[in-house]
Protein backbone atom coordinates (compact mmCIF):
# COMPACT_ATOMS: atom_id res chain seq x y z
CA UNK A 1 0.00 0.00 0.00
CA UNK A 2 2.84 2.43 0.78
CA UNK A 3 4.31 1.83 -2.69
CA UNK A 4 0.84 2.30 -4.23
CA UNK A 5 0.35 5.61 -2.42
CA UNK A 6 3.74 6.90 -3.56
CA UNK A 7 3.04 5.73 -7.12
CA UNK A 8 -0.22 7.70 -7.03
CA UNK A 9 1.59 10.83 -5.84
CA UNK A 10 3.96 10.51 -8.79
CA UNK A 11 1.02 9.93 -11.16
CA UNK A 12 -0.59 13.14 -9.89
CA UNK A 13 2.68 15.06 -10.29
CA UNK A 14 2.98 13.88 -13.90
CA UNK A 15 -0.57 15.04 -14.67
CA UNK A 16 -0.96 18.32 -12.79
CA UNK A 17 -1.54 20.17 -16.05
CA UNK A 18 -4.20 17.64 -17.07
CA UNK A 19 -7.78 17.11 -15.91
CA UNK A 20 -7.24 14.56 -13.13
CA UNK A 21 -10.45 12.74 -12.26
CA UNK A 22 -10.62 10.97 -8.90
CA UNK A 23 -11.90 7.78 -10.49
CA UNK A 24 -8.89 7.83 -12.85
CA UNK A 25 -6.56 7.89 -9.85
CA UNK A 26 -8.32 4.90 -8.30
CA UNK A 27 -8.26 3.07 -11.64
CA UNK A 28 -4.52 3.67 -11.80
CA UNK A 29 -4.15 1.81 -8.49
CA UNK A 30 -6.47 -1.03 -9.52
CA UNK A 31 -8.62 -0.46 -6.43
CA UNK A 32 -12.17 0.82 -6.01
CA UNK A 33 -12.63 4.59 -5.99
CA UNK A 34 -14.42 4.55 -2.61
CA UNK A 35 -11.83 2.35 -0.90
CA UNK A 36 -8.82 4.23 -2.19
CA UNK A 37 -10.17 7.67 -1.31
CA UNK A 38 -11.07 6.59 2.23
CA UNK A 39 -7.65 5.01 2.84
CA UNK A 40 -5.86 8.01 1.31
CA UNK A 41 -7.80 10.40 3.55
CA UNK A 42 -7.11 8.50 6.75
CA UNK A 43 -3.42 7.97 6.09
CA UNK A 44 -2.61 11.40 4.62
CA UNK A 45 -5.07 13.47 6.66
CA UNK A 46 -6.43 15.25 3.56
CA UNK A 47 -9.05 14.37 0.93
CA UNK A 48 -7.58 13.30 -2.40
CA UNK A 49 -9.44 16.05 -4.29
CA UNK A 50 -8.08 18.74 -1.95
CA UNK A 51 -4.52 17.43 -2.27
CA UNK A 52 -4.72 17.57 -6.09
CA UNK A 53 -6.16 21.11 -5.99
CA UNK A 54 -3.48 22.32 -3.58
CA UNK A 55 -0.66 20.84 -5.67
CA UNK A 56 -2.07 22.43 -8.85
CA UNK A 57 -2.24 25.84 -7.17
CA UNK A 58 1.27 25.49 -5.75
CA UNK A 59 2.82 24.83 -9.16
CA UNK A 60 0.59 27.56 -10.63
CA UNK A 61 2.16 29.92 -8.08
CA UNK A 62 5.60 28.98 -9.40
CA UNK A 63 4.48 29.61 -12.98
CA UNK A 64 3.23 33.08 -12.03
CA UNK A 65 6.53 33.87 -10.30
CA UNK A 66 8.33 32.75 -13.47
CA UNK A 67 6.36 35.24 -15.55
CA UNK A 68 3.40 33.27 -16.94
CA UNK A 69 0.24 35.31 -17.43
CA UNK A 70 -2.72 34.81 -15.12
CA UNK A 71 -4.89 33.78 -18.08
CA UNK A 72 -2.45 31.18 -19.38
CA UNK A 73 -1.88 29.79 -15.89
CA UNK A 74 -5.62 29.51 -15.18
CA UNK A 75 -6.33 27.48 -18.32
CA UNK A 76 -3.15 25.41 -17.99
CA UNK A 77 -4.36 23.97 -14.68
CA UNK A 78 -7.90 23.23 -15.78
CA UNK A 79 -9.88 26.28 -14.69
CA UNK A 80 -12.71 27.26 -17.02
CA UNK A 81 -12.34 30.98 -16.34
CA UNK A 82 -9.83 33.45 -14.96
CA UNK A 83 -12.36 34.47 -12.30
CA UNK A 84 -12.69 30.87 -11.10
CA UNK A 85 -8.93 30.49 -10.91
CA UNK A 86 -8.55 33.83 -9.11
CA UNK A 87 -11.11 32.86 -6.45
CA UNK A 88 -9.52 29.46 -5.87
CA UNK A 89 -6.02 30.91 -5.73
CA UNK A 90 -7.05 33.69 -3.31
CA UNK A 91 -8.78 31.16 -1.03
CA UNK A 92 -5.70 28.92 -1.07
CA UNK A 93 -2.98 31.56 -0.69
CA UNK A 94 -4.57 34.75 0.57
CA UNK A 95 -3.19 36.57 -2.49
CA UNK A 96 -4.54 37.42 -5.91
CA UNK A 97 -2.62 35.81 -8.80
CA UNK A 98 -1.77 39.29 -10.09
CA UNK A 99 -0.16 40.12 -6.73
CA UNK A 100 2.07 37.05 -7.00
CA UNK A 101 3.22 38.15 -10.47
CA UNK A 102 4.23 41.54 -9.10
CA UNK A 103 5.71 40.56 -5.73
CA UNK A 104 7.25 37.20 -6.78
CA UNK A 105 6.14 35.64 -3.48
CA UNK A 106 6.91 31.92 -3.40
CA UNK A 107 4.13 29.87 -1.78
CA UNK A 108 4.56 26.13 -1.49
CA UNK A 109 2.47 23.04 -0.85
CA UNK A 110 4.97 20.16 -0.72
CA UNK A 111 4.44 16.92 -2.58
CA UNK A 112 3.43 14.12 -0.21
CA UNK A 113 5.70 11.17 0.46
CA UNK A 114 4.57 8.08 2.35
CA UNK A 115 6.78 5.85 4.45
CA UNK A 116 6.42 3.14 7.07
CA UNK A 117 6.84 4.34 10.65
CA UNK A 118 7.38 1.29 12.87
CA UNK A 119 6.60 2.15 16.49
CA UNK A 120 6.58 -1.28 18.10
CA UNK A 121 4.41 -4.28 17.40
CA UNK A 122 0.91 -4.27 18.82
CA UNK A 123 -1.63 -7.02 18.30
CA UNK A 124 -4.88 -6.16 16.54
CA UNK A 125 -7.81 -8.53 16.92
CA UNK A 126 -10.25 -8.86 14.01
CA UNK A 127 -12.92 -11.33 12.99
CA UNK A 128 -14.67 -11.63 9.62
CA UNK A 129 -18.46 -11.94 9.66
CA UNK A 130 -20.96 -12.51 6.83
CA UNK A 131 -24.22 -10.59 7.29
CA UNK A 132 -27.51 -10.59 5.36
CA UNK A 133 -29.17 -7.40 4.15
CA UNK A 134 -30.69 -5.39 6.99
CA UNK A 135 -31.95 -1.99 8.03
CA UNK A 136 -30.61 0.28 10.71
CA UNK A 137 -33.62 1.78 12.50
CA UNK A 138 -33.16 4.62 14.96
CA UNK A 139 -32.80 8.37 15.35
CA UNK A 140 -30.40 10.41 13.25
CA UNK A 141 -29.12 13.93 12.58
CA UNK A 142 -26.24 15.71 10.87
CA UNK A 143 -23.41 16.24 13.34
CA UNK A 144 -19.95 17.84 13.06
CA UNK A 145 -17.09 15.42 12.54
CA UNK A 146 -14.83 15.07 15.58
CA UNK A 147 -11.85 12.71 15.77
CA UNK A 148 -10.93 13.09 19.43
CA UNK A 149 -12.92 13.35 22.64
CA UNK A 150 -16.66 13.16 23.20
CA UNK A 151 -18.86 14.58 20.42
CA UNK A 152 -21.41 16.67 22.28
CA UNK A 153 -23.83 16.68 19.33
CA UNK A 154 -23.99 12.87 19.49
CA UNK A 155 -24.49 13.06 23.25
CA UNK A 156 -27.44 15.41 22.68
CA UNK A 157 -28.83 13.08 20.02
CA UNK A 158 -28.75 10.20 22.51
CA UNK A 159 -30.52 12.32 25.14
CA UNK A 160 -33.25 13.21 22.65
CA UNK A 161 -34.41 9.60 22.19
CA UNK A 162 -37.96 9.24 23.52
CA UNK A 163 -39.49 6.32 25.39
CA UNK A 164 -41.60 5.51 22.31
CA UNK A 165 -38.50 5.41 20.09
CA UNK A 166 -36.63 3.19 22.56
CA UNK A 167 -39.54 0.79 22.76
CA UNK A 168 -39.77 0.51 18.98
CA UNK A 169 -36.00 -0.10 18.69
CA UNK A 170 -36.24 -2.84 21.33
CA UNK A 171 -39.10 -4.48 19.38
CA UNK A 172 -37.19 -4.40 16.08
CA UNK A 173 -33.75 -5.55 17.27
CA UNK A 174 -33.19 -9.07 15.90
CA UNK A 175 -29.70 -9.22 14.42
CA UNK A 176 -26.17 -9.53 15.76
CA UNK A 177 -24.61 -7.71 17.55
CA UNK A 178 -28.03 -7.13 19.21
CA UNK A 179 -26.87 -3.89 20.79
CA UNK A 180 -27.75 -0.23 20.41
CA UNK A 181 -25.30 0.82 17.72
CA UNK A 182 -23.86 4.08 16.43
CA UNK A 183 -23.65 4.36 12.64
CA UNK A 184 -21.99 7.15 10.66
CA UNK A 185 -22.33 7.79 6.92
CA UNK A 186 -22.62 10.50 4.24
CA UNK A 187 -19.48 12.30 5.47
CA UNK A 188 -18.46 15.57 3.83
CA UNK A 189 -15.17 15.69 1.90
CA UNK A 190 -13.53 17.80 4.62
CA UNK A 191 -14.46 15.51 7.50
CA UNK A 192 -10.83 14.66 8.28
CA UNK A 193 -10.07 18.28 9.10
CA UNK A 194 -12.96 18.53 11.59
CA UNK A 195 -14.56 21.01 9.17
CA UNK A 196 -17.34 18.85 7.76
CA UNK A 197 -20.30 16.93 9.02
CA UNK A 198 -21.81 13.48 8.66
CA UNK A 199 -25.08 11.72 9.41
CA UNK A 200 -25.03 9.89 12.73
CA UNK A 201 -27.67 7.35 13.67
CA UNK A 202 -28.27 5.68 17.01
CA UNK A 203 -30.35 2.58 16.46
CA UNK A 204 -30.56 -1.18 16.02
CA UNK A 205 -30.04 -3.72 13.24
CA UNK A 206 -33.21 -5.37 12.03
CA UNK A 207 -34.57 -7.53 9.22
CA UNK A 208 -38.19 -6.70 10.12
CA UNK A 209 -40.29 -4.73 7.66
CA UNK A 210 -43.06 -3.12 9.74
CA UNK A 211 -41.00 -0.26 11.17
CA UNK A 212 -42.81 2.60 12.91
CA UNK A 213 -42.46 6.03 11.25
CA UNK A 214 -41.18 7.41 14.57
CA UNK A 215 -37.78 5.99 13.58
CA UNK A 216 -35.43 6.85 10.72
CA UNK A 217 -34.11 3.95 8.63
CA UNK A 218 -31.19 3.26 6.33
CA UNK A 219 -30.94 0.09 4.23
CA UNK A 220 -27.69 -1.90 4.09
CA UNK A 221 -27.05 -4.64 1.53
CA UNK A 222 -25.61 -8.03 2.41
CA UNK A 223 -21.87 -7.66 2.99
CA UNK A 224 -18.81 -9.11 4.64
CA UNK A 225 -17.89 -7.28 7.83
CA UNK A 226 -14.54 -6.89 9.57
CA UNK A 227 -15.17 -6.63 13.31
CA UNK A 228 -12.59 -5.02 15.60
CA UNK A 229 -13.15 -5.54 19.35
CA UNK A 230 -11.36 -3.18 21.70
CA UNK A 231 -11.36 -2.43 25.40
CA UNK A 232 -9.94 0.47 27.40
CA UNK A 233 -10.45 4.16 28.25
CA UNK A 234 -13.42 5.56 26.35
CA UNK A 235 -13.57 7.12 23.79
CA UNK A 236 -9.79 7.20 23.20
CA UNK A 237 -9.34 3.43 22.74
CA UNK A 238 -12.13 3.15 20.18
CA UNK A 239 -10.91 6.20 18.24
CA UNK A 240 -7.34 4.84 18.19
CA UNK A 241 -8.60 1.45 17.00
CA UNK A 242 -10.54 3.13 14.18
CA UNK A 243 -7.39 4.95 13.06
CA UNK A 244 -5.39 1.70 13.14
CA UNK A 245 -7.94 -0.12 10.97
CA UNK A 246 -7.19 2.38 8.18
CA UNK A 247 -3.47 2.89 8.68
CA UNK A 248 -2.45 -0.68 9.59
CA UNK A 249 -5.06 -3.37 8.94
CA UNK A 250 -6.54 -2.32 5.59
CA UNK A 251 -3.20 -1.68 3.85
CA UNK A 252 -1.88 -5.10 4.90
CA UNK A 253 -5.07 -7.15 4.49
CA UNK A 254 -6.68 -8.69 1.41
CA UNK A 255 -9.81 -6.60 1.95
CA UNK A 256 -11.07 -3.23 0.78
CA UNK A 257 -13.90 -1.02 2.00
CA UNK A 258 -17.32 -1.02 0.36
CA UNK A 259 -19.64 1.98 0.35
CA UNK A 260 -22.02 1.27 3.21
CA UNK A 261 -22.53 2.66 6.73
CA UNK A 262 -20.05 1.32 9.25
CA UNK A 263 -21.18 1.07 12.84
CA UNK A 264 -20.02 0.44 16.38
CA UNK A 265 -21.39 -0.27 19.81
CA UNK A 266 -20.05 0.45 23.28
CA UNK A 267 -20.72 -1.15 26.65
CA UNK A 268 -19.56 1.05 29.50
CA UNK A 269 -17.90 -0.66 32.46
CA UNK A 270 -20.08 -0.37 35.57
CA UNK A 271 -17.09 -0.40 37.93
CA UNK A 272 -14.49 1.67 36.07
CA UNK A 273 -15.15 5.27 35.11
CA UNK A 274 -14.78 6.13 31.40
CA UNK A 275 -13.81 2.54 30.56
CA UNK A 276 -15.61 0.45 27.98
CA UNK A 277 -15.74 -2.55 25.66
CA UNK A 278 -16.46 -1.58 22.05
CA UNK A 279 -16.70 -3.21 18.64
CA UNK A 280 -16.14 -1.46 15.31
CA UNK A 281 -17.89 -3.07 12.30
CA UNK A 282 -16.53 -2.15 8.85
CA UNK A 283 -18.14 -3.31 5.57
CA UNK A 284 -15.48 -4.89 3.35
CA UNK A 285 -14.95 -7.26 0.44
CA UNK A 286 -12.09 -9.51 -0.43
CA UNK A 287 -9.73 -8.09 -3.04
CA UNK A 288 -9.48 -10.14 -6.20
CA UNK A 289 -5.87 -11.17 -6.61
CA UNK A 290 -4.35 -10.23 -9.96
Amino acid sequence: MIKTLNDVINFIEDNLANDIKLEDVAAYTGESDYHFRKVFQYISGIPLSEYIKNRKLAVANQDLVNGCSVTDTAFKYGYQSVDGFTRAFKTWSGYLPSEIKKTKIHLTYPKLSFYIDVRGGENMEVRIKEMPAFKIAGVSRRVPMQFEGVNNEIVELAKSITAEEREEMHRLQNLEPEQIINASYDADEKFLKDEGSLTHMIGVLTTKENISPVLDTVSVDAHTWAVFPNEGPFPETMQQTTARTYSEWLPSSNYELVEAPGFSFTIMDAEREDYAYSEIWMPVRKVKMQ
